[in-house]
């Protein structure tokens, strides 16, 4: 039984993994493709390069988090803390796939939170809600700070790059920051995410943070690979039109924020600050050019992120445990 239920965890923290590379693809090089800088294909295979890197290098920081600050996973029972750990990967993953249908770039950080407290608080396991409260806080301004980096840069760069760089090498010079920035918030995004498909496993002590990381990472990339198109679509053209200086504003915005954050250890969402900065950029040309819809639709499926996941976890649970005494 132990045997198995090491098995299954593992499966499914690799596919909370493709679910992440699935949703969050787009996070990265989604403006690049929107404001026709780079192709599909482009933006896939450097989005996949990037944030394996990002991960290896950078992933453990986030990891820690998830894995023992929430609920202290290393405390309980092996086989207890295996359950929380198969069934947190599981209502995190359900979500996250339907939300990549739908084509919402939704939080798959928030989503593991979510789904780790859930289970949690099925088995009256410590969970640190002083923690918890922290990281909400964070994912609160995660956007909002994003928005801000946003408007500044564009603001900025909308007024002076033009009068520093000569028109003929404009063209050129443009897709190389819109490209370079891009591959800056795959590194980040990978650093800071690969801790939601590998922290659970690194807390119910089934592998070592170097292990998990890195099979984490090969997840990802494989959801890149396959999926991560749909929601491409939705972050690079249906927030709103982004020219390449608009598109390089806010990859480098999102970036910087994401990179704060994790060097902390704190688990934020890629999808909200990539959101929050395209918004921030749109503002600067009016209100009118952004799709209040979408951004709408995509504000509701933030909020509902971390409460679907954690019912989720906490319904399975509860009813695996009552199976189990059973």
């Amino acid at each position: 039984m132990h045997f198995l239920l090491i098995s299954l965890t593992i499966l499914m923290g690799l596919a909370v993994g493709w679910s992440i590379g699935a949703n969050d693809a787009a996070n990265s090089l989604g403006t690049a493709v929107g404001c026709k800088v780079l192709t599909l294909k482009q933006a896939i295979v450097l989005i996949a390069v990037c944030g394996f890197i990002g991960a290896i290098l950078q992933g453990s920081h986030v990891a820690k988090t998830i894995g023992k600050g929430i609920v202290p996973m290393d405390q309980l029972d092996k086989d207890l803390a295996l359950y929380v750990a198969l069934v947190s990967c599981f209502a995190a993953c359900a979500w996250v796939v339907i939300a990549t249908y739908w084509k919402m770039p939704i939080s798959t950080s928030h989503s593991i939170v979510g789904a780790v407290a859930g289970a949690g608080f099925a088995i009256h396991a410590p969970v640190k809600i002083k923690l918890l409260a922290d990281i909400f806080t964070c994912w609160i301004l995660t956007p909002l700070g994003a928005a801000f980096f946003g408007f500044i840069l564009y603001f900025i760069f909308k007024n002076i790059f033009y009068r520093i760089v000569p028109r003929r090498y404009v063209r050129n010079v443009l897709i190389a920051l819109v490209v370079i920035s891009g591959c800056y918030v795959a590194y980040t995004w990978g650093a800071n995410d690969v801790a939601n498909a590998t922290g659970v496993m690194v807390g119910a002590g089934i592998f070592s943070a170097n292990i998990s990381i890195s099979l984490g990472a090969l997840a990802i990339v494989i959801g890149i690979m396959t999926w991560g198109y749909k929601v491409i679509e939705t972050v690079g053209s249906e927030i709103t039109n982004l020219l390449p200086l608009m598109a390089f504003s806010a990859q480098l915005a999102s970036a910087v924020n994401v990179h704060i954050y994790t060097m902390f250890g704190i688990p934020v969402s890629t999808s909200h600050s990539i959101v929050g900065a395209i918004f921030g950029v749109g503002l600067v040309k009016g209100a009118h050019f952004l799709n209040i819809k979408i951004m709408k639709d995509i504000i509701l499926c933030w909020l509902a992120t971390p409460f679907i996941s954690g019912v989720i976890s906490f319904i399975v649970l509860k009813g695996i445990m009552f199976f189990v005494k059973m």
